[in-house]
């Protein structure tokens, strides 16, 4: 008869199983933080442990006043491909329940907090991707990145964003355009579209993306939250809202160091050193 037992000498020597990766990453460098959308294998399609590492993220960071400026980024060959259909292929209904209930949180707390929302684009965004990356307040793309909203060519609606950032951004006719054709574009159609703010060799995207963040960094955290909210909020006001809400904003931002400081630079004719508070 074979002797099947396990030698305990073998079995200490033998490789163990990699360890798995995490669906997300979360770096820190100074007031600089970097979620890295972590499923290369997959061209880090969103899964429901992925929105729930992102949620998670998202939140130590808002609650955390010494973050500045928020980079979102994507591991191997592609910023993102949008939701995981395998996740949707098996529950289809409360799949997209089980993604879209944290990705909604997630993004609700990134428009709030004061620290400008950076995004890092290369490869590919798609569906949910793409949607993130209309939800960020500057983008930053590498030449040869591809983009397409897809929903409709899956059969359903967009989602994470999507439908209130891109109207405000290329205006209702566009909008339609790119939902309902569901068609690819390139980064310079984006940029010409006003989808990202910069394109720029692959060679140099992490350079460029490091010094926009350093600069946001050091900026004037609360104004740059109250100028957010302030955009973000002016096509729901009449025009004596959003005076008043300007008003409101000025206000509280006048009895921040940051404005003291900004002054008293202007005054003394130097660059301000802000704080962010």
């Amino acid at each position: 008869m074979e002797n099947t037992a396990t030698d305990p000498a073998a079995a200490a020597n033998a490789p163990s199983a990699p360890a798995p990766q995490p669906p997300l990453l979360l770096e820190r460098h100074g007031a600089i933080a970097t979620l890295r959308f972590n499923r290369p294998e997959a061209l880090n399609a969103i899964d429901v442990p992925m929105a729930n590492a992102f949620l998670a993220a998202v939140q130590s960071i808002a609650a955390d006043p010494g973050v500045r400026a928020v980079v979102l980024r994507g591991n191997g060959r592609g910023f993102m491909a949008g939701g995981d259909l395998a996740t949707l292929r098996a529950n289809p209904v409360q799949g997209a329940i089980d993604i879209l209930t944290p990705l909604n949180a997630a993004l609700q707390l990134l428009a709030q907090m004061n620290a400008p929302v950076i995004a890092q684009v290369h490869g590919a965004a798609a569906g949910a991707g793409l949607s993130l990356v209309l939800m960020a307040d500057y983008v930053i793309a590498a030449e040869g990145t591809r983009f397409n909203l897809a929903y409709i060519n899956l059969g359903t609606s967009c989602d994470v964003g999507a439908s209130w950032a891109l109207p405000r951004i290329v205006g209702v006719r566009q909008a339609l355009e790119i939902a309902l054709l569901g068609e690819a574009f390139t980064a310079d159609d984006a940029l010409r579209l006003g989808l990202v703010n910069r394109v720029v060799p692959g060679a140099e995207l992490d350079t460029a993306t490091t010094a926009l963040a350093q600069r946001l960094a050091s900026g004037p955290t609360l104004a740059y939250g109250a100028m957010k909210r302030l955009m973000r909020a002016s096509m729901d006001h009449t025009l004596p809202e959003q005076l008043a809400a300007e008003k409101d904003a000025f206000v509280h931002c006048a009895g921040t160091e940051d404005f003291r400081a900004g002054v008293e630079a202007f005054h003394q004719r130097q660059s301000p050193q802000f704080v962010g508070r």
